[in-house]
């Protein structure tokens, strides 16, 4: 079988490597991510107004999880929303338990809730992402995997996915490696790195806003913006070159 062309995949001749984001690209947990984030906060919210006497006002599972959240790593995550509501709290450990109001406690609370949920309903993926890594590799490419979640090569493996990829950047190599998360280029420019490949000759292949500007900061030959939520505009305003809304729009190119 002939390999596929490189520019059938809508990227340049020169490109050698192709850099997944891991949730709401290659899978579709980031509706699952959304919903863990709006029952950790909310819960916290509703005991908080119940003590201060402020009035509660729910976590936007669309608007705060795009612009305080989502790609981001979970602590950062935590912060970046608490601090848009105004509220402080102690900085707590990384090994903090779920029922601690800390920002390690309630990161550790909404993952909890998140691996509840795939435990108990598995993960799914998007059809036409596979497709496209599977293509990406019969054209000679090599091809990453690159999340701030700690939780990805258990949401590989529920997907049965965890084959596909030549390298893997997530939330435990960036903690190892001290790299800073998205929207800093850090993971990605790593994963180039674990696959011998030039920014400049890589794809970064994103659905975060976070992780579109990261692209665009890391001086990536090609940053796709994948649009699940309606949010063209905005991940064009972020760094995209090109926003789809199924990365097998791509292979039409």
């Amino acid at each position: 079988m002939t390999p596929p062309d490189r520019t059938k995949l809508g990227l340049k001749p020169t490109t050698t490597a192709c850099l997944f984001d891991l949730d709401g690209v290659l899978t579709q947990t980031a509706a699952v991510h959304a919903q863990a984030w709006k029952e950790m906060f909310d819960a916290f919210l509703q005991q908080r107004a119940a003590k201060t006497g402020e009035g509660f006002v729910p976590f936007d599972p669309i608007k705060d999880y795009d612009e305080y959240v989502d790609g981001k790593p979970r602590s950062d995550g935590v912060r970046s929303f608490l601090a848009s509501r105004r509220i402080t709290l102690p900085e707590g450990a990384e090994g903090d338990p779920p029922e601690l109001d800390t920002i390690h406690g309630l990161g550790n609370r909404k993952d909890q809730i998140f691996l509840r949920h795939i435990h108990q309903y598995g993960v799914q993926t998007y059809e036409g992402s596979v497709l496209y890594v599977r293509a990406a590799r019969r054209a000679g490419l090599k091809v990453a995997v690159v999340s701030s979640s700690k939780n990805t090569t258990e949401v590989l493996r529920a997907a049965q996915i965890d084959d596909l990829f030549d390298a893997q950047v997530d939330g435990n190599v960036a903690e190892r490696e001290q790299l800073r998360g998205k929207p800093a280029p850090d993971t990605y420019l790593q994963a180039a790195r674990f696959l011998d490949a030039a920014a400049s000759d890589a794809a970064v292949y994103e659905d975060a806003l976070a992780g579109v500007e990261a692209g665009r900061a890391g001086g990536f030959g090609l940053v796709v913006g994948v649009d699940r939520v309606g949010q063209s505009d905005a991940l064009y305003a972020h760094g995209a070159d090109i926003v789809v809304k199924d990365l097998a729009e791509l292979m039409a190119a």
